[in-house]
């Protein structure tokens, strides 16, 4: 509970810092802020949690664990920033705040105990980044950004609350313990539980950018500015799959039996056309957009049986698919300001003026196909495990000739960095980006390799 409220008034100093022009003082604060942060929730780790706040709240080791991976990948975010904003305006701080208070929403998002504070967590999130997406005023395609993320999350969120609404009219309450009660109790449940259930699942599923509720994705990821798509394909998805997993767990895991057809069709088409769509772009940021809304299909697979062991799967997988896609977008950012555009021909030669960059993201790549020896192998598998030890054997099969199609449009990448020749002047590598690259494409080794370090967290 420390870290929320550490990350409530680091949001506010940034923003006095800002007011009296301590421009320079604005990253390490939010750096040091973050890692106290982190350390605050690491410490509530195996505290005997209990509900707080009249049990609007609950800082358990799934809060903990969440709490951490989405505050580390932030400070990771952040630490590419370096002059980014600088480029876009004078006055940074309203930048570095409004994704620290996203951020407080997304703790609000993965902790919560009452459907009401779980609502208040994705609108503090959504508030800032329907900001953050538009925050180049002068560019069309990040206003256009802004305003479809605007409309289409007021819609999504009209689902959550129409869900929320209708599954407290059925239990009498918005707290957790009292809806798992009525729903474990009542042999024959109120028809608007089961509506309400389907409601919060859209609404869910629009958050995490899951298809058939996925069209905003791609136009919002491409059109908003490279670090902030960052951020948002890493630790907001993060946070909403785990705000998913959450209420699954503690409330419909005996109700899996109507909620599981949903999430297997969703699954589905979230792999197909996620995958079917990403061969046929030509831009990266693109691909990436399409790519991610595949990535939300495994990540459902992480839903279809609610326990410590799917947290722990969807802790790893979001784990490796944040730091893949970290990789991914340094190395976009950089690209884009040697050859000012994201297209696959951008990258020809890499290899040669610099293998450092090309090395970090081919790795990044393998780690998104699932080759053993990364952590995105390790990801795939364990929620592959957990699929098939729910008999889902059809869907694994399809998840797995999906993944297929996966690898062949990032190894566009690859061999476009050392197979295609292509003159190229230097590239510059800030010493921050070199820090961000470095740890990642480690982290994604090393968890490739030893996945024990992880792996029975929960």
């Amino acid at each position: 509970m420390n870290s929320l409220i550490i990350i409530s008034v680091l949001a506010i100093l940034v923003l006095y810092l800002g007011l009296f022009k301590a421009s320079k003082a604005l990253l390490p604060v939010s750096i040091l802020g973050l890692i106290a942060a982190m350390a605050a929730a690491i410490c509530e780790w195996n505290s005997g949690a209990a509900p707080i706040f009249n049990n609007m709240m609950l800082f358990d080791n799934f809060a903990v664990a969440f709490t951490s991976i989405t505050a580390f990948v932030t400070i990771l975010v952040l630490l590419l920033s370096g002059d980014y904003f600088q480029r876009i305006s004078d006055q940074v701080a309203e930048y570095y705040t409004l994704i620290l208070f996203s951020l407080a929403g997304i703790v609000l998002m993965v902790s919560y105990h009452n459907l009401s504070m779980l609502f208040i967590g994705v609108e503090i999130m959504s508030v800032c980044l329907y900001i953050l997406a538009g925050i180049k005023k002068k560019d069309v395609a990040s206003n256009e950004a802004a305003l479809k993320y605007f409309l289409m999350g007021a819609f999504s969120t009209g689902f959550l609350l129409f869900g929320i609404a209708l599954i407290y009219g059925s239990s009498g309450s918005f707290d957790l313990g009292v809806i798992r009660e009525y729903v474990v109790q009542t042999k024959t449940a109120s028809p608007l539980l089961y509506t309400g259930i389907i409601l919060l699942l859209v609404g869910l599923c629009f958050k995490v950018g899951a298809a058939p509720f996925h069209f905003w994705t791609p136009d919002v990821y491409e059109g908003s500015p490279s670090l902030i798509t960052a951020y948002m394909s890493t630790v907001v998805k993060t946070a909403g799959f785990a705000a998913f997993l959450r209420i699954l767990m503690i409330c419909f895991s005996v109700k899996m039996a109507f909620i599981l057809p949903i999430l297997l069709v969703v699954a589905s088409l979230s792999l197909l056309i996620g995958n079917i769509t990403a061969v046929y772009q030509q831009h990266f940021k693109r691909m990436l957009a399409y790519s991610s809304i595949s990535h939300a299909g495994y990540m459902l697979f992480g839903l279809m049986a609610p326990g410590t062991s799917s947290a722990n799967s969807l802790f790893i997988y979001a784990g490796a698919y944040s730091l893949a896609t970290v990789i991914a977008f340094a190395a976009l950012i950089l690209l884009q300001r040697q050859v000012g555009n994201d297209s696959f021909s951008s990258f020809n030669g890499l290899h040669k003026k610099n293998p450092f960059l090309a090395f970090c993201l081919t790795v990044a790549m393998l780690s998104f196909a699932g080759i053993p020896l990364t952590a995105g192998f390790i990801g795939k598998f364990m929620m592959f495990a957990g699929a098939i030890s729910g008999y889902h054997i059809v869907l694994v099969v399809f998840a797995v000739l999906n993944a297929g199609v996966g690898i062949f449009y990032y190894f566009r990448v690859i061999v476009a960095m050392y197979f295609k020749a292509e003159e190229r002047s230097e590239l510059t590598i800030p010493v921050a980006y070199k820090f961000v690259l470095a740890f990642s494409t480690l982290a994604t080794l090393v968890l490739g390799i030893y996945p024990q370090l992880l792996s029975t967290l929960f």
